[in-house]
């Protein structure tokens, strides 16, 4: 019996550990109030080290010029807050997206610009992983 309840637990502490490391990335967020030059996530996961990218959109959901950003660890992160670089209105929506921290010149250091690979988009069988909000 002693042995069967070490091996149950090894299982599941392999199962966890599993599950972490093949979490599918996306990201939870609510229409707010960016009054404060904040925009926030309630929740982000990403499979590996990278950054929560905030970019202007339209109604024609394409992603725009990037307002702000902040580093993601790999796994799931909860109320990931980015500091905006430019100023937002009421009623601006915004796409909040996962990127990765890969192809740049420096780790640590968000290297991205609009159409670049240098820390880009990560994709989903071709998807974006983001979501998008209206600044209220």
């Amino acid at each position: 019996m002693k042995s069967f309840a070490i091996a149950a637990a090894l299982t599941l502490t392999a199962s966890a550990a599993f599950a972490d490391d093949h979490m599918a990335p996306m990201v939870e967020a609510m229409d707010q109030s960016v009054s404060n030059g904040i925009v926030s996530a309630e929740k982000v996961a990403a499979s590996e080290n990278g950054w929560l990218v905030v970019h202007r959109t339209d109604a024609e959901m394409k992603p725009g010029p990037v307002v702000g950003h902040a580093p993601l660890r790999a796994g799931e992160t909860m109320d990931v807050a980015a500091i905006l670089t430019e100023e937002v209105a009421s009623g601006d929506m915004l796409m909040l997206m996962v990127h990765a921290e890969a192809g740049g010149m420096e780790t640590g250091v968000f290297e991205y610009t609009l159409g670049a690979k240098e820390d880009g988009p990560i994709r989903v069988d071709g998807d974006l992983v983001m979501t998008t909000i209206t600044v209220e």
